[in-house]
């Protein structure tokens, strides 16, 4: 399921080569508005032909960063006109996820979901039998493959600089003491808020593309701050299939940070610190393609080496690959044109809501939870 079916110029299939790809994009909060927007902007072969918001500030802000987009105040008002885009970007609460996506798949769209694409992983196979049965593209923004690091460590497992990986230690922290609300900190079940749903998404998305399938979960979660409602500290512990052992640590109660990834193998390990730089860069304006994009200074390039800690100077600097938002929408623009390779499944979403969930049992009831 990789392409559209149909003809040109009908409901979700891409016009005459060379025609822009009209994406309709549902949500303009942070995701949208920093994530998506710029990203599907900046990709060759697509336009932004529509954001929905029914908040005026928020329209507003669409309309000053991009002139020439049309807004719409609900979803239904996009898929009044659906035979008017080649694909729909959910990017609004993960409760509209599951069904949005439905709508849009059954009014003939190709569809981008935000991570995490649903709520339980049973959803999320549903979502993707559904868009296997309209022939439709379905794919889930799982932006942190892009990352710096990450595609640093790909390169570095790929090469065997690292020999066999035996341990994966994979930290997102942050120290954000005073909660922030908004629905993403709420503890409503049917919000499918916390870090172990946000956070948790990226980093166990990351863990399931480098070492595979997971046997058995483990996990702690806990509620820090003063009027937090959900998770907001949270460790995780998976036991892969092929042997390696993930730690998994999310949180926002984080007053010193941790490396980002710790890496051990037989030959060598990898440490690495710091948060890849292409958020703060689309927070303050910037784009894929500008000067030094998703570059970071080599002061902050990880050290490979064994015997020795790499802040006392052991091993040796390791260059950090750019991250690369740009790359998935790149990818999904070949998907839809060319029957290229979906970027991102949505069963590859499923397998990481299997574990989430798993981590869910776990710390509610303080148990090891096995998976099939």
């Amino acid at each position: 399921m990789t392409g559209t079916t149909g003809t040109p110029g009908t409901s979700g299939t891409p016009g005459p080569s060379g025609t822009p790809l009209r994406i309709g994009l549902v949500g303009y909060g942070l995701a949208g508005s920093v994530f998506h927007a710029p990203l599907i902007a900046a990709a060759e072969g697509l336009v932004l032909d529509t954001v929905v918001t029914a908040n005026p500030e928020r329209q507003a802000q669409a309309r000053a960063g991009f002139p020439d987009v049309r807004v719409a105040a609900s979803p239904d008002d996009l898929f009044a006109r659906a035979d008017e885009l080649d694909l729909v970007v959910i990017a609004s609460p993960n409760k509209t996820h599951v069904p949005l996506a439905t709508t849009a798949l059954k009014a003939g769209l190709p569809v981008v979901v935000d991570k995490p694409v649903a709520g339980t992983a049973a959803e999320a196979r549903e979502l993707a039998a559904l868009a296997d049965q309209q022939g439709l593209l379905l794919s889930v923004f799982q932006n942190r493959r892009w990352d710096h690091d990450f595609r640093t460590l790909r390169k570095l497992i790929a090469e065997g600089e690292l020999g066999d990986v035996w341990r994966f230690e994979s930290r997102f922290e942050r120290w954000r003491p005073q909660t922030k609300g908004g629905w993403r900190e709420s503890g409503d079940p049917a919000e499918f808020g916390g870090l172990l749903y946000d956070l948790g998404s990226h980093v166990v998305d990351q863990a399931l593309v480098l070492f595979g399938p997971v046997a058995s979960v483990y996990a702690e979660t806990d509620i820090r701050r003063e009027g937090a409602e959900t998770d907001d500290d949270t460790f995780i512990a998976l036991t892969h299939k092929s042997g390696v052992r993930t730690h998994l640590h999310v949180s926002a109660t984080t007053a010193q940070l941790g490396p980002r990834f710790r890496v051990l193998g037989s030959r060598a390990g990898y440490v690495k610190y710091g948060l890849d730089p292409q958020e703060a860069a689309l927070k303050e304006g910037g784009r894929p393609g500008d000067a030094g994009w998703g570059l970071e200074p080599e002061s902050m390039w990880g050290r490979v080496g064994s015997g020795e800690s790499p802040l006392t100077g052991g091993g040796r600097p390791e260059p950090t690959l750019p991250g690369a938002y740009e790359k998935y929408y790149s990818a999904i623009a070949a998907a839809l044109r060319d029957g290229g390779p979906n970027p991102v499944t949505a069963l590859e979403a499923a397998a990481a809501l299997d574990v989430l969930e798993a981590a869910r049992r776990s710390a509610n009831e303080k148990v090891t939870v096995t998976l099939r």
